[in-house]
């Protein structure tokens, strides 16, 4: 029996989970991530922790190893989480100010110099990137402005997977699909773009150098095997971005299968064979990146979803959570059964799902979120479904954009995330879109994709597609009703039209 070990850096938890060479999890822990708030000059400066961050991660590592009938079993581990989060640290490995945390909004100004002198267009011409203000070439724009002397000092600056493999193993690297969320990535070539280091005047010299996921960096020293339980020598391979390893169990490396990660945010990934970079793919807000599977990219459309669901759960599911309490079952339940109940079209109400802005397929941050359609004979089963059957527009404005801009024709459809643990609205999804969707009985898929890569990285697999033979588990199917498929289509044309006959009140208000 073999092991691979997954470590999952993410916003709201540090977990390792333990897997056997078939996909199955045999140990796992976790231990939160914790957000701070140190300045009280500025209360909305949020920041991670190294400490913490290393901290947490070993003891999760800890626990997990501890579960093991012999760790000695374990033949690699590897790490994936969130993308753009960095620290610097000297020539001593010490690490000399916090992680900035994407929460934070202090780079508002750098994210407006870079608009103005480098500019959105060339910069995804070359990267590949929106421009956010959360990017990590902004943080060390704003460490110069403002911390000179720690960037004197600097000798890496270490994106926060990489600072986890650096405590496990000492040394200094990235991954293709870390160093996309630098700004600084051509993504044609894998290296880092003179024209953007110039312009940015941003060192070189603070970059690790990118690497292809899947490469060994080396192996984990005694100091880590003491405050981890990972036995020393165990090989350490390098990861990658979280969604993109949640890509590999489910086989959206495979040109034409596309992964819709139902969440807080709906994301839309496929793999291509060359990263496409043209204006049109720009404006519409999709991300072009490197992927972890060998010699391949990825193009990501993403939209805010679930947040509107929780958000309306939130301020007027009073009464379904206390029909919960009283009755049994979930306030979801009575909610969705109210969804259900309610016809296709909710009796004309639409609902716009702006409430964070836009993103696709215009990116504006001052559109706003909207009910339309509004009678009185409108119920709240009526705008609950308006919300669902919202998001599901949404959704397919998505994938119109990846046909049209990307160029990208699916062949299959699955998703992951929280939304697949609701049938109607992934019945409606499936409707809508008029194709199946599946949902893959695959545990834990992000820790998971890096434990693949481990596996590939030390033999145990001989690449993505063997991996994705052993691991990968089918689901449930939903399959579409056509007849709705041709009522939603008809009404997806009026859905279209709501954006740019609101775009201006929204942004006047």
């Amino acid at each position: 029996m073999s092991y691979l070990v997954g470590i999952d850096l993410g916003s709201t938890s540090l977990k390792v989970v333990i897997y056997d060479l078939a996909g199955h999890a045999v140990a796992k822990a976790s231990r939160p991530t914790q957000v701070f708030n140190p300045d009280a000059a500025h209360p909305d400066w949020a920041i991670w922790k190294p400490e913490q961050i290393w901290g947490g991660t070993a003891e999760a590592l800890r626990e997990a190893v501890s579960r093991l009938d012999d760790p000695k079993k374990i033949r690699a581990v590897a790490v994936t989480g969130m993308g753009m989060d960095g620290v610097p640290v000297d020539k001593q490995g010490r690490w000399l100010y916090p992680f900035i945390s994407w929460h934070c909004p202090r780079t508002a100004p750098q994210h407006a110099w870079w608009l103005e002198h480098i500019g959105a267009e060339k910069q995804f011409a070359i990267s590949g990137n929106p421009l956010w203000a959360i990017n990590s070439a902004l943080r060390i724009l704003w460490m110069r402005e403002n911390e000179p002397a720690i960037l004197d000092k600097t000798d890496k600056w270490l994106l926060i997977e990489d600072f986890v493999n650096f405590m496990l193993c000492g040394v200094r690297a990235t991954d293709y699909s870390m160093a996309s969320n630098t700004l600084l990535l051509d993504q044609r070539t894998h290296r880092y773009s003179d024209e953007l280091l110039r312009l940015s005047c941003i060192e070189r010299r603070w970059l690790c150098d990118p690497l292809p996921s899947g490469t060994r960096l080396g192996e984990v020293h005694a100091q880590a095997a003491a405050a981890t339980g990972l036995p020393a020598g165990t090989p350490v391979i390098l990861g990658g971005h979280d969604f993109l390893c949640g890509m590999l169990p489910v086989g959206a490396f495979k040109p034409g299968v596309v992964l819709d990660v139902m969440g807080t945010w709906d994301i839309v990934t496929v793999a291509i064979g060359q990263p496409v970079l043209t204006p049109a793919v720009q404006r519409m807000g999709w991300w072009i990146d490197s992927h972890v599977a060998r010699d391949m990219y990825v193009a990501m459309g993403t939209a805010v979803s679930a947040d509107m669901l929780e958000w309306f759960r939130r301020e007027y599911g009073q009464p379904e959570k206390q029909q919960a309490a009283t009755a049994g079952g979930k306030d979801w339940d009575y909610l969705m059964a109210a969804a259900g109940a309610a016809p296709p079209g909710a009796h004309g109400v639409m609902f716009l799902p702006h409430m964070s802005g836009c993103t696709i397929p215009a990116p504006d941050p001052k559109s706003k979120g909207a009910f339309i359609g509004l009678r009185n004979i409108a119920t709240k089963g009526d705008m609950i479904r308006a919300v669902i059957e919202g998001l599901n527009y949404q959704f397919l404005e998505i994938m119109a954009g990846l046909e049209t801009a990307v160029g990208v024709t699916p062949q299959k459809l699955v998703a992951g995330g929280g939304g697949t643990s609701n049938p109607f609205w992934m019945q409606n999804r499936a409707d809508m879109a008029g194709r199946a969707i599946e949902a893959p009985a695959v545990e834990e898929t992000t820790p998971l994709g890096a434990a693949i890569l481990a596996g590939i990285g030390v033999g145990l697999y001989k690449n993505e597609e063997d991996a994705f033979r052993q691991v990968y588990r089918p689901g449930r199917v939903y399959e579409p009703d056509l007849k709705l498929t041709a009522f939603y289509t008809e009404r997806f044309e009026v859905f279209r039209k709501i954006y740019p006959a609101l775009k201006e009140i929204n942004a006047g208000l």
